[in-house]
């Protein structure tokens, strides 16, 4: 990894864009939010970085928006990285009542 593709991948904001709706879909209450306060966790996913230079190597003028370069599926599973699940021990259902 290369810190200048990591900073690019943190700057890139239709990436930004995929990842706060992922975060959204998830459930996150401010999905904006989470998604920079992440930023760069995410740009430093392993592959991330990999995939991102490729593209930029060969042309692709918006890496960040093109699916081909970063899939949902990345995406996804770097948000079910990052994103702890629900805390459910307020829940009416908690097994602690």
């Amino acid at each position: 990894m290369t810190y200048l593709t990591q900073a690019a991948i943190a700057a890139d904001q239709q990436l930004l864009l995929r990842v706060t709706a992922c975060a959204a879909a998830k459930g996150a209450s401010d999905p904006a939010f989470w998604a920079q306060s992440h930023v760069w966790q995410l740009s430093a996913q392993p592959g991330w970085d990999a995939a991102y230079a490729y593209a930029i190597a060969h042309g692709v003028e918006r890496p960040g928006a093109d699916e081909s370069v970063i899939g949902d599926g990345m995406i996804l599973a770097a948000v079910q990285l990052l994103r702890p699940p629900p805390d459910t021990t307020d829940s009416p259902m908690s097994p602690a009542e």
